[in-house]
């Protein structure tokens, strides 16, 4: 093998709950990742020497871009240089909430154990993954999973929303680490774990009881990201929320028509509707 050729998912966070700061500096955290049918993606080929391009050149001059890290920590393991070209079809908005940066490094991981046999063991894979990030781990097998820690024990449940997902991005880059500087930390509760255990999401119960705990500072500061949520409901939407950190905002629809009628009213951001039929 030569060659791999794979897509890279989004994800949305369905509540996002910080219940603390650990002594390590990061944060305790709640949430359910959902993956989206928003993809990067990424071809990895053998090579006489490394060679990084991407779509988005801002990305591609980012020395320091997690699918570089990546391959970096996966050379210092092994005690062996990587030779390899990697080219990436960037999709997903980056610093939108949406994990595309994480996702990117987690098949990066994956692909480069596979396709240069380094016969890394899963367990390993993984503890590299929380190194590089906390949502990384979640990109590794990315199916609907209760989150805590860090994001990195998962409870994989069968949570499925059968109903269409409006995802719009405005365009504003949030900063990760402004987001979590600036939080206030014990603002409320979110009953996650109560909707994986009853392997059901009830729409209409979820308006002010599943919150995002960053909505409050991010909407101060954009206050047109919390203007994208006000819409979507004015639009008929069952529920809304900011995913992750931002600046992404979805909302979920009783039906595919209502979903794409409030989808034009968005023409001039980034929007795409997420649906699982079965």
């Amino acid at each position: 093998m030569n060659k791999i050729i794979i897509k890279s998912c989004a994800k949305i966070n369905i509540g996002l709950n910080i219940t603390g700061k650990r002594p390590d500096g990061y944060h305790n955290i709640e949430t359910i990742f959902y993956p989206v049918n928003i993809f990067d993606e990424l071809i990895f080929e053998k090579s006489d020497n490394f060679k990084f391009t991407c779509s988005d050149k801002n990305l591609e001059q980012d020395k320091s871009n997690l699918i570089i890290k990546a391959k970096n920590i996966l050379e210092d393991y092994c005690g062996k240089i990587i030779n390899v070209k990697i080219k990436l079809e960037k999709n997903i908005p980056i610093g939108a909430g949406l994990g595309g940066g994480s996702s990117n490094c987690a098949v990066t991981l994956l692909s480069l154990n596979e396709l240069f046999n380094l016969e890394i063991d899963n367990n390993i894979i993984k503890e590299i993954a929380l190194k590089l990030g906390s949502d990384v781990p979640f990109f590794l097998n990315p199916k609907p999973s209760f989150a805590t820690s860090r994001g990195e024990i998962l409870k994989e449940t069968n949570l499925k929303i059968n109903l269409p997902i409006l995802i719009v991005n405005p365009g504003i880059h949030i900063s990760t680490k402004w987001a979590f500087e600036n939080l206030n930390l014990y603002k409320q509760e979110c009953p996650l774990e109560k909707i994986i255990e009853n392997e059901e999401f009830i729409i209409q119960n979820a308006k002010g009881k599943i919150t995002n705990d960053f909505e409050e500072i991010v909407f101060e500061k954009y206050p047109e990201i919390k203007n994208v949520k006000k819409r979507i409901y004015d639009s008929g939407a069952l529920f809304s929320l900011m995913t992750g950190t931002g600046s992404t905002v979805f909302g979920i629809f009783s039906t595919m028509k209502e979903a794409i009628n409030a989808q034009k009213t968005f023409n001039n951001f980034y929007s795409i509707i997420h649906y699982d039929e079965n």
